[in-house]
């Protein structure tokens, strides 16, 4: 039997800030009465926004914590009587959760660890590992949630949104037309795939309603990176089995905005999923949510997929504007010839990466998107 040890977490608080109206001491304090007080140091509340904590059992075999990743402090279970699953999908309070039989269980999660404080919007995101202890014939109760790996996640009202858990690849689905390609979208997506350890395959969708020749610089410029770069149409079928080869055998998660076309390119890749679709908006050229949830779905050839709403704001988590040269390979050969060691590439005179951008040598398009996050402005998608 694993030894068990206590650990002391943090917690959130109920309030932020307290609910009672303190006009009364005011008052008290005006007509003197102060001077006759007791004098005491006891506080009812704790200091800060963040002094509650508790005492949780976790084992001894359990990983150390690691920074950014808050589920390395999960509480201990009972593995006789709780079962593990995998997260595949979540409604509200609610996730549905499949177990190594085929079993579903629909599961609401443990207070204690929608409580502790960290930096996540939610505790339990689809793709999930996690135990959870039965209670009915199909339902359940989340105990704890098992250490992630390969996350696709975006800043969220100034939480983290984790999209999808433990998957290998993300496939993000940019159309030609309605809506239009964003090509910064794209970068920010590298971003945060590279970010999340995630291989990044570039799907530009809805080929069959332009001349594709003008988007081939495009596509050759991402597959000089190393990141794979095709042309797709769910009505012809173009770039489809090439697709469903790198689906094969893996755990995939298709991201991008509102009707882009990410549920139609799964129903061709397999029919029978039937995922609803619906049309772009004629007046301001955005989709509409279709998929209200991500779903994780199995293929039948092999592997998974995550099918995951439409995004209209992709905004970086946890990246500071020094680290954002990092994502970009192309400035490695010029960071070391700039003029200043602590160069930032924005404004300096003296700078390799605005020079190797005025010879071509970087794309200008990708220099924007550069400077866009430097400056941590959040991508809209109608930009």
């Amino acid at each position: 039997m694993a030894k068990k040890k206590k650990i002391r977490v943090e917690m959130r608080k109920n309030r932020s800030k307290p609910p009672r109206n303190k006009g009364w001491t005011r008052g008290f304090q005006e007509h003197g009465f102060t001077e006759v007080a007791p004098v005491s140091d006891e506080r009812v509340r704790a200091k800060g926004d963040l002094s509650r904590k508790r005492t949780i059992v976790q084992d001894e075999s359990a990983p150390p914590q690691v920074a950014g990743q808050e589920h390395a402090e999960m509480p201990a279970v009972d593995e006789v009587v709780c079962l593990p699953g995998r997260v595949l999908r979540v409604h509200g309070l609610q996730s549905v959760v499949e177990v190594a039989d085929g079993r579903q269980f629909r599961c609401v999660v443990r207070r204690v660890l929608r409580t502790m404080n960290t930096d996540e919007r939610n505790v339990v995101t689809t793709g999930d590992r996690v135990w959870f202890l039965p209670t009915q014939e199909d339902e359940g109760v989340i105990e704890r949630v098992e250490p992630r790996h390969g996350l696709l996640t975006r800043a969220s009202r100034q939480r983290e949104h984790v999209l999808v858990a433990n998957v290998d690849q993300v496939v993000i689905v940019m159309s030609l037309v309605e809506p239009d390609l964003k090509p910064h979208l794209i970068d920010r997506y590298l971003v945060s795939a590279a970010q999340g350890r995630i291989a990044p395959i570039i799907c530009l969708n809805k080929s069959d309603l332009v001349d594709p020749v003008p988007y081939q610089t495009l596509i050759g410029l991402y597959n000089q990176l190393g990141i794979p770069a095709l042309l797709t149409s769910a009505a012809t079928g173009v770039g489809i089995d090439r697709l469903r080869h790198w689906l094969r055998g893996r755990q995939t998660v298709f991201s991008g905005q509102s009707g882009v076309g990410k549920s139609s390119l799964l129903n061709v890749i397999q029919p029978e999923l039937a995922l609803r679709v619906r049309e772009v908006s004629e007046t301001n050229q955005k989709g509409k949510h279709t998929t209200t949830t991500a779903e994780l779905i199995r293929l039948d050839f092999g592997g998974w997929v995550v099918d995951t709403p439409g995004i209209r704001q992709f905004e970086l988590w946890n990246i500071m504007p020094e680290e954002v040269e990092g994502f970009f390979p192309e400035f490695r050969p010029f960071v070391p010839l700039c003029g200043y060691p602590d160069c930032t590439h924005t404004h300096e005179d003296r700078c390799a990466i605005k020079r190797a951008v005025d010879r071509r040598q970087i794309s200008a398009s990708r220099y924007l998107s550069y400077l866009g996050m430097f400056e941590e402005k959040p991508m809209e998608s109608g930009e």
